[in-house]
This record gives structure tokens, sequence and C-alpha cells, in this order.
């Protein structure tokens, strides 16, 4: 009787819990109430982990000594992440995600292998479970190898350009047939080979699936990742018999898949390729083309044409995350906002090397959210503009996407700054962004290069003004 009570009251906390990260989800969806979902994912989780650790307790044969090895687990690791929020730049958000979609990942493999060691105790379908180890062990150990190379990607420890074998759409989908064979194989036998050689086959299978994709695309692939290492979950849900596990690996694993479609639309990239990883290509096309003169300018005189502005848009870039330079761009906002200055900020789905990487920056200087548009809000509104600053940003403003045909990004929705009255560019050199195309907004004539750390610079044009 007490174990029933102790179950029934574990799933109603799973409920409270599993409401908690919808309404969470809700509330990330919006800036206005970011802080707020956060709050409710946060609750959830810890109501959860509290359900979990008072179920496991209560099951064990020895209740004290799982309870200690559960908080000295906990301990460990929240240690660890305790540290690395403290020390993590903004900059290297992007790769500190697609590290931990890796720990999702290498959970889902280990509990699969675990789960298979304990199928003589499993009373129910053994076929149907057998299956789920499968599936599991696959899609985690697919997510954690695809995850680590990610992580090189965004660190700049590996090159972030497409590793291109001979073949290489053959190559993934004989994976995939080796691995439907060998999953015939493990039901049949219910032997270990099967399931052993399978995840060797998955661990090369996720790695050469996001190395053949290039650096430029890497936002998508962390999205796209976060949706696998989602269904990584809910795979291991299913191995442990977890309601709680299944119902928010599916929320992570399609909040993911629909943000990977958004981003694609918005990248003019096919979400299947996303899937199978066949986008990636080596750009160089525009590095030797003749687009002519830049102009050079300085703070002094950015400073003078802002002055004289009555619309002014921000478009950042991950230059702006890597200079730091988020709380003079505010600070920049508000002393031409007080001179009666029309100033938004123009936010490309894919600005920086994560989504959202850009609002966050924004946020976290206090930059009021109703200043913040999206490239669909605000791209109609650029030939009526005065001046715009692009500060860091590249690919997301550059016109080859719809006036080059030939270009690598042809075809890929861009912030069309060239539009406006007067372009400003901050950039440290003439270098071509991550994707490794020449930007020929540089060498228009109503663009106007100001080099140097993009942080510094803004604070000289506030000095000026």
């Amino acid at each position: 009787m007490a174990g029933t009570a102790t179950t029934n009251v574990v799933q109603a906390a799973y409920i409270v819990s599993a409401v908690l990260f919808v309404l969470s989800l809700a509330g990330l969806s919006k800036h206005e109430k970011a802080k707020e979902g956060n709050a409710f994912g946060v609750t959830g989780m810890v109501i959860a982990l509290l359900a979990t650790i008072w179920l496991a307790v209560s099951q064990a044969h020895n209740g004290i000594v799982t309870l200690l090895l559960i908080l000295v687990a906990m301990a460990i690791g929240g240690s660890i992440g305790l540290w690395r929020a403290r020390v993590v730049e903004m900059t290297q958000m992007p790769e500190l995600v697609a590290m931990l979609h890796s720990f999702v990942g290498l959970a889902a493999v280990l509990v699969g292998f675990n789960s298979f060691g304990e199928s003589s105790e499993f009373t129910g379908g053994l076929t149907v479970h057998l299956v789920e180890v499968f599936l599991g062990v696959f899609i985690g150990a697919v997510t954690f190898t695809g995850s680590i190379v990610a992580f090189l990607k965004l660190s700049a420890r590996i090159k972030s350009s497409p590793l291109m074998l001979p073949a290489r759409h053959w190559l993934n989908l004989l994976a995939v047939i080796v691995s439907l064979v060998l999953l015939v194989v493990f039901v049949q036998t219910h032997a270990l080979w099967p399931l052993a050689l399978m995840t060797v086959v998955a661990l090369a299978f996720g790695w050469h699936l996001v190395a053949s994709i290039g650096g430029g695309d890497m936002p998508v692939v962390v999205s796209m990742l976060n949706s696998y290492s989602g269904w990584a979950a809910a795979a291991a849900g299913f191995m442990l018999g977890n309601d709680l596990l299944i119902v928010t690996g599916a929320l992570v694993g399609s909040s993911g898949a629909i943000l990977s479609y958004i981003m694609c639309k918005a990248m003019n990239r096919s979400f299947i390729s996303v899937i199978a990883g066949g986008f990636g290509q080596e750009v160089s096309l525009g590095d030797d083309k003749d687009y002519g003169e830049h102009r050079e300018t300085n703070a002094e005189d950015v400073a003078e044409l802002l002055k004289d502005a009555k619309s002014v848009v921000i478009t950042p870039g991950y230059g702006m995350a890597v200079a730091q330079a988020q709380y003079p761009v505010a600070e920049l906002t508000s002393q031409l906002r007080k001179r009666g200055i029309d100033v938004r900020f123009g936010i490309h789905p894919v600005a920086g090397r994560l989504p959202g990487h850009m609002n966050v920056l924004l946020a976290e200087a206090k930059v009021p959210y109703d200043i913040v548009e999206e490239m669909d809000e605000i791209n109609d509104d650029f030939p009526d503009t005065d001046v715009v600053l692009v500060i860091g940003a590249n690919d997301t403003v550059n016109p080859a996407a719809s006036e080059e045909p030939t270009s690598p990004i042809a075809g890929m929705p861009v912030l069309e700054v060239w539009k406006a009255k007067d372009v400003v560019v901050f950039k440290r050199s003439m270098a071509t962004g991550y994707a490794g195309v020449q930007n020929p907004l540089f060498f228009k004539d109503n663009s106007q290069m100001l080099f140097g750390d993009a942080k510094e610079r803004v604070e000289d044009i506030i000095k000026a003004l």
C-alpha cells in the first residue's frame, strides 16, 4: 500500500512538472516572459528530481546507500555545472550548448546498455523493449559524436569547413541500412554484439553527419542537435519506464525540430538536408572577384552622420559578442534616443552562432525589448532608414544572397541593409565571414568601413557625440 501511495504521489509530481515545462517553453517564446519561463522550467525540474529521488530511494534495497550515491553524483555534476556557468563567456555559449547535448547522447547510450543488461528481468513485451534499447542507443550515439564535432567547430579546435568525403551521402545511407539490419539481428538473437556493432556505426555516422556541414550552417546544426538530444532523452524514458522523461524529451525534440525548420526557412535551406547532413559545401566564391575599393571612416565622422539622422537601425552579429560591445551599444542607443532619433535593432534568425544569441546579449545590456525586431519585421523599413550600423555581422547582411545566383548563399534571406541611405560596417578587417563568402556590401557606394575593436569604436562614437 505504501509503495502504491508513493508511486501515485510521484506520478502527480510528474504531471505538475510536465505542465511547468510546457509553461516554460511558452514563456521562453517571448522576450518579456523569458525570465518567467526560465523560472517555470527550473521549478519543474526541481520537483521532478525530488520525486525521482524519493521513488528511487523507496524502491531500493538499501535506501540510505542509494540516497548517498545519488547525492554524491549530483554534487559532482552540480559543482561542474556551476563552475562552467560562472566562467563561460557569452561568446562560448554555442559550443557549451553543443557539449551539453553530447552529455545527453552519452547518457542515452549508457542507459541503453544498462537496460539491455537487465532485459532478463523485464516482464513486458521483450521485443518492444529491445527495439527501444536499440533506437535509444542509436539516437544517443549519433547525438554524442555529432555534438562533439559541433563543439570542436564552434570553438575553432578544428576547421569549420565541411568534410567532403567521396560518396558521403552513400556512406550515410549505408550506415542507416547496416543499423537496420543489425536491429533485426538484435531482436532475433538477443545478443550483445549487434548492439555493440551498431553503436560503433552510429558513433561514426554522427561524427560524419556533422563534419559534412560547413561552419556557416552551425546555428541550424546546434538547433537540430538539440532536437536529437530530446529524442535521445525520450528514448531513455521508454527504456527506464519514466513517463516524465518521455514527455520532457518529446517537448525538447519537437521544439528543437520546429526551431530548426524555422531557421532552415530563414537560411533557404532544405530541412531534410539538415537531418541528412548533406548541405555542407566548400565555399570560396567571391574571394577573387573584384568588387572595387572600399571606403574607410572614423568615429568622429560616424558621430556626425548619426547626429543628422532621424532613423537608425543597428544589426549586430557574432563580432559584437566577441568584442563584448553590447554594453556600449546599449549606451549609444540611449544617447541617440535622448536626441529624438528613432533607433531600432534588426536581428537575423541565425545572427551569432546560436538561435537567440543576439537577443540574449541585448537583453543582458538592458536594451528595451520593444525596439528589437526580427528580420521580417524590419526589412521593408531599410529604404526609409538614414543610417544602418552593422556591428560584427557579415553573412546575414550579404547582398550576394539576392544579387548573385551562383553564390553559395544564394537565396538565403538576409537583412537588406544596403537599401538604407548610409551604412557603416564595424569590422576588424576585410576578412570574409564565418561562411567564407566575400561581402559586396563593403564595396557599395553608400557603405563605409569602421575598422578596429567594435567595443572601442562604439565608445569613441559616444565620446564624439
